[in-house]
């Protein structure tokens, strides 16, 4: 379905939520020259300057900020008008923009996204990925209608709702001492090279309230690399750098093929959270975020239980 947006609009909310002319036109398949145009002719239709091009990078004059405000406003009212157009029809149709923080977008969405589009085959789901606190400023931006967060929104502007059960689970190199006893206590913790996700990740602030609960505290602890995914915890820990704590929907296919890294069990602490749909506050996801909303629980509900095959 055609996007009902003014052209140059789209350009210049691009230009404005990249910080960029070039990953502008790499987003939008134009040549940095075609997009420049546009932004001279959206400023010479208004008669003011919309990017501040003298620094080194550009950015928005109070006038970009003001107009950005409304542009997408009215991206996101056009987008659901397309949506609610087409359900009259009794088919969702039009553009879904979500977000999901690393580990869900990685193990958990692809699957459910296949499925949903098998179901509204007219739906074209656009997907961003970063960090918990990536994601959110993306929904409160409203870059994104939904978003998918693996830890407190942290923010008065969105709601959040539990939609899958998590696990969290220290794997250690196969020849590590903690492989062959199998159990620790949560002090020893302290005693190895402990490797992290990066500040701002959901899944590094789960881990280190849980630790502090059992006597753990963040300063004792020997990180010795952070990192930006659960796959490079998990290349880290192979490679015999350290220990690291990764979500069990990571690995399934692990357990199945057979890896370099084994679970270890910490004696009396189990790190469970909830991964948690994010939207603005208000009146909650309308039209074709509404649709996904209510599928994304009637799918994931009947998975809150942890896959078999990550059990191992």
């Amino acid at each position: 379905m055609a996007s009902l947006e003014n052209f140059r609009l789209v350009v210049f909310r691009t230009v404005a939520e990249q910080c960029s002319f070039r990953k502008a036109a790499e987003e939008l398949y134009l040549t940095q020259p075609a997009v420049s145009l546009q932004i001279k002719a959206l400023e010479e239709d208004l008669g003011v300057q919309l990017f501040d091009r003298s620094g080194s990078r550009i950015a928005l004059t109070a006038a970009g900020r003001k107009l950005l405000d409304y542009a997408q406003q009215v991206n996101a009212l056009l987008t659901r008008a397309e949506q609610e157009v087409a359900a009259l029809s009794g088919e969702h149709a039009g553009h879904l923009a979500l977000g999901a923080s690393t580990t869900i977008a990685q193990y958990v969405l692809p699957r459910l996204v296949s499925e949903f589009c098998r179901e509204h085959t007219r739906v074209q789901p656009t997907l961003i990925s970063g960090n918990t606190e990536h994601i959110v400023s993306a929904v409160v931006q409203q870059q994104i209608a939904l978003g998918l967060i693996e830890g407190p929104a942290h923010s008065r502007d969105v709601k959040t709702e539990p939609f899958l059960l998590d696990e969290l689970v220290l794997i250690a190199p196969a020849a590590h001492e903690w492989a062959e006893r199998g159990t620790i206590q949560p002090a020893e913790i302290q005693e190895t090279p402990l490797l992290m996700r990066e500040r701002g990740s959901g899944t590094r602030r789960v881990i280190e309230i849980a630790l502090e609960r059992h006597h753990v505290k963040r300063s004792a602890l020997k990180i010795v690399m952070e990192l930006d995914s659960i796959e490079a915890i998990k290349s880290a820990v192979e490679a015999g750098l350290g220990v690291g704590f990764v979500s069990r929907w990571a690995l399934a296919k692990d357990m199945r093929l057979g890896s370099s890294f084994k679970i270890v069990e910490i004696e009396g602490l189990r790190i469970r959270r909830d991964f948690l749909l994010a939207y603005l506050s208000g009146p909650g996801p309308q039209g074709l975020a509404q649709e996904f909303r209510r599928f994304l629980f009637a799918r994931a509900g009947a998975r809150r239980a942890q896959p078999k095959s990550a059990q191992a």
